[in-house]
């Protein structure tokens, strides 16, 4: 087994607590009200919401995808650090066994954040996953977010 690792960072105007809150916390039900066409339900299948919890995301009528269920394994609410694993759906393949995901939410100068990621493919045996496969994932997980940010913009109340 490889393990492949890919970090991004980016910005936002939105500061990390109320980013965190929408984008961690509350996502579940708020990117299938803003984005129903990438994800079309997200719920708990087994635990409270904590570390450990397994979350199944069904994905909308125009995704490549139907589903995947993530385990959580790390939620700092006072940091702003979220990590989780991929572990079963569509969206993994007989060449990728797990994807986990870490995402850090620092304060930038001017107020908003600095969004660090990083993804990690654990993938089967000596396979080797190309960069413009990531890059793909990466642009749709940016539009998505740049929806979830657009929203908190037009609807500076919300998440506080």
């Amino acid at each position: 087994m490889g393990v492949f690792t890919y970090s991004d960072e980016s910005t936002s105007v939105i500061p990390p607590p109320r980013l965190f809150k929408a984008l961690v916390l509350e996502a579940d039900t708020l990117i299938p009200k803003i984005a129903p066409q990438s994800v079309k339900s997200a719920e708990i299948v087994e635990g409270d919401g904590g570390v450990g919890t397994i979350k199944k995301i069904s994905f909308g009528e125009g995704s490549h995808y139907s589903y995947v269920k993530h385990r959580i394994d790390g939620l700092d609410k006072d940091n702003f650090v979220y990590s989780y694993t991929l572990v079963e759906g569509d969206a993994l393949s007989d060449k990728v066994e797990k994807i986990s995901y870490e995402i850090k939410l620092v304060a930038s100068a001017d107020g908003g954040s600095i969004i660090k990621s990083s993804s990690n493919y654990h993938t089967a045996g000596d396979v080797e996953i190309k960069e413009e496969d990531v890059k793909a994932g990466k642009e749709k997980a940016t539009g998505l977010f740049k929806l979830i940010e657009n929203y908190l913009v037009a609807n500076p109340d919300a998440y506080n």
